[in-house]
């Protein structure tokens, strides 16, 4: 028997597909090196795939001996072999053999083992199928520009000292503005007031130091028990709190004018215990001053000489026309003459109705630079109003001249890594600032509360050592919309108003009259339904002279209501996505790790696209990670789209629920499909189906003082909160419920 070859290259010639020992399991035997057909394993090897199957036998019995028999099995290869898919353990070592030529799909499979070391990050599912972001054309326009300062003191007024010196001392304003110069004087001479001016001017104390002055000069001393002197509405609770404040504070040198506030979600009992011991100056929302004229026996308005109605847009925008018209009547019934004032910061047609009904020749004051600064009678401005019918359209706003706006084009996938981006851009790696982020629906706010305070508010990555003390900051975020408890949300309000940073997700409940200090950025995740809107959303930040930025978030399919705005007046600058994203390259926790990789520094598009798809990966695996949760977004989105359906048919050519990819609109509320089970549009049958219940029978089958009980409920939670159609769907209701007693069975 000769011996073995020698030398690796004497046994890989040996070894080689064809060569003498090819296949052999005794690395190449006597019979193969002697050239013979001897051995019976490499004449097995060499017969066809026909043969092979009928000597698999033989194959098991010549592998016996030889050990090892799994090993050895595999290193049998033959291009059949290859055909039919060997497994990966068996093509890695056979890669691993000397000098031997390794088949195209082997490379390939070694390709594929290689990649498997490195992270799989997948970007196609958020940076591929988005429509192209338009170009947006806007025209240059000039703004409608407001002066909010004057040089004017508050002592050049016919005020009482005590008065001057709170004004001074306790809210710390010195001088004048230009609303305020224009409108106490009026006021101080009894006459009635329409007042229009922007957002954040001051007009509170317009009204409020003309109404203290002219209440603590009265000849005979005013008593608690004389009951209401002042009315004051005021459309939300949080703006009923913010203007009793106020009121308190010009009222701390007379203490006898008793100031109080009546809104719903608090206690009916409590509140008709203050109004038997008295209230002077009553501030109220309309719903629960309603309430309280058909239930309260205590209440009057003998003695009642001024009514002012604050935000008047927005009072009726509610669908509190009918409540306004309730206290109207109320007021007329026990004393036909008094002050009567209007302020807001937009003029609709609404409240040019308003005024000719609660108004008695009064003076219109407007502060805009192109509109005449001499006050003229409310009428003559109210006749060019209403001879338009597109007073609305037409209509220019005042923006202060402190407040940069921005917008933003983000496909629907991107909004939530976007916003999030954004948040973190801003509240964290810049300036700490103070943020209100503005929601469609309550249910948008309570999900995203919850959303972005879990991924974003810091993690157990920020709190590791070699962490910069930057990275470490948390974010606070608060929540506020008309669903929350009233005790909750005034213990919300009052935690943003005194925090100098953090992020308030809110509805338009926070859209109107509310000064809230050192707010620095306003982000409109949803689109307002109006210029109007956007107006008052803005005006929460840049007020009474300080700086501030506003950013409109817009999808491809909405990009015209850019132009718009520019109809208004209103400028707006673009900012790239693609910022704002870049501003995930600062957080490590959503870094690729990569074996061996460093730290990046650049802004790679590529890697911030990977960054972008690990924190929208964070989103759907928080959200995905229970059913509740699901549902929860689920909910969310459908609350999203019924609110998408309400824009006005104005607009419905740039918000359109059918340019909507529900798919990409999924992906912002972290679901990773479209959900199947989800109605967009809830029609009318689909309606009467959910209500065609046995419990109906029950409901028509009410006494009287069922009904009674649940108009007072229903009354009770009236009072600022509700939308506009509210009214409208109990109208409807009431003719369903006629209409399905008339229908015979």
């Amino acid at each position: 028997m000769l011996p073995p070859p020698h030398g690796p290259r004497a046994r890989a010639a040996a070894e080689a597909p064809g060569g003498p020992g090819w296949g052999c399991p005794a690395a190449a035997c006597a019979p193969c090196r002697s050239g013979s057909a001897g051995c019976e394993v490499r004449r097995a090897l060499m017969e066809p795939p026909q043969r092979q199957e009928q000597s698999g036998a033989l194959k098991r019995k010549l592998q016996t001996p030889h050990g090892n028999p799994p090993v050895k099995r595999k290193c049998k290869l033959s291009t059949n072999t290859f055909r039919k898919g060997a497994t990966e353990a068996g093509r890695r070592e056979e890669g691993s053999s000397s000098q031997k030529p390794v088949p195209k799909k082997q490379l390939n499979n070694k390709q594929n083992e290689s990649q498997k070391n490195k992270p799989f990050i997948k970007t196609s599912s958020l940076f591929k199928n988005n429509p192209d972001i338009p170009e947006i054309h806007r025209k240059e326009v000039q703004q409608l520009q407001e002066n909010v300062f004057t040089t004017d003191s508050f002592s050049q007024l016919d005020l009482h000292p005590h008065l001057i010196s709170t004004i001074n001392t306790v809210l710390n304003i010195c001088s004048m503005t230009s609303v305020q110069k224009q409108t106490i004087p009026v006021l101080l001479q009894g006459r009635d007031a329409l007042v229009r001016s922007q957002t954040g001017s001051g007009k509170t104390l317009a009204y409020g130091i003309p109404l203290v002055q002219s209440l603590q000069g009265m000849e005979s001393k005013i008593q608690r028990s004389d009951g209401p002197y002042a009315l004051v509405l005021v459309p939300t609770r949080e703006l009923a709190l913010q203007s009793f404040d106020t009121i308190q504070k010009l009222l701390k040198p007379f203490t006898w004018i008793v100031p109080g506030v009546l809104m719903g979600g608090e206690k009916r009992k409590s509140e008709k215990a203050r109004l038997r011991k008295g209230i002077n100056i009553l501030i109220s929302t309309p719903g629960r001053l309603v309430d309280h004229i058909r239930s309260t026996q205590c209440i009057h308005f003998r003695r009642t000489q001024w009514l002012i109605i604050d935000e008047a847009d927005r009072i009726l925008d509610l669908g509190f026309e009918k409540d306004v018209a309730v206290i109207l009547n109320a007021l007329n019934a026990e004393r036909e003459t008094r002050q009567n004032v209007l302020l807001s910061a937009t003029l609709t047609e609404g409240v040019t109705r308003l005024a000719d009904i609660s108004l008695n020749d009064p003076v219109s004051i407007s502060i805009a630079d192109e509109i005449q600064k001499v006050p003229e009678p409310a009428a003559q401005t109210d006749r060019k109003t209403s001879s338009s019918s597109n007073c609305m359209e037409q209509e220019n706003f005042a923006v202060p001249e402190t407040l940069q706006q921005y917008v933003m084009v983000v496909p629907s996938k991107l909004r939530l890594v976007t916003l999030a981006a954004f948040i973190l851009q801003k509240c964290k790696f810049e300036k700490r600032h103070k943020m209100i982020i503005f929601f469609s629906s309550c249910e948008q706010v309570e999900f995203y509360h919850e959303l972005l305070a879990n991924v974003l508010s810091g993690g157990p990555e920020s709190e590791q050592p070699g962490h910069s003390p930057l990275s470490s900051v948390s974010l606070h975020f608060l929540r506020l919309h008309g669903d929350m408890e009233q005790e909750e949300r005034t213990e919300v309000f009052q935690e943003f108003l005194k925090s100098k940073t953090g992020i308030l997700l809110c509805t338009d409940v926070a859209a109107r009259g509310l000064d809230l200090p050192q707010v620095t950025w306003i982000v409109q995740y949803n689109a307002p339904a109006s210029p109007a809107e956007y107006i008052h959303r803005i005006g929460r930040t840049a007020r009474i002279g300080c700086r501030g930025s506003s950013l409109l978030v817009l999808a491809p399919s909405e990009a015209g209501y850019v132009s718009l705005l520019a109809s208004h007046k209103i400028n707006v600058s673009e900012l790239k996505m693609e910022k704002v994203l870049a501003t995930l390259m600062k957080d490590d926790r959503f870094r690729v790790h990569r074996p061996g990789s460093r730290k990046s520094c650049g802004k790679n598009p590529q890697e911030v696209r990977e960054r972008a798809t690990v924190l929208q990966t964070k989103f759907e695996n928080l959200v995905h990670s229970s059913e509740g949760t699901v549902r929860w977004a689920k909910k969310a989105l459908q609350s999203f789209l019924c609110a998408y359906t309400t824009y006005p048919k104005e607009l419905k050519h740039i918000f359109h629920i059918k340019s909507l990819h529900l798919g990409h609109v999924a992906k912002s509320f972290g679901l990773r499909d479209a959900p199947q089970n989800l109605t967009a549009l809830p029609t009318a049958a689909s309606k009467k189906k959910t209500k065609a219940k046995p419990k109906r029978s029950e409901l028509l089958k009410k006494t009287h003082s069922k009904r009674r009980l649940a108009e007072l409920l229903c009354s009770e939670y009236s009072s600022g909160m509700d939308t506009a159609g509210a009214k409208v769907k109990k109208k409807k209701k009431k003719q369903r419920k006629a209409g399905n007693q008339q229908i015979p069975t």
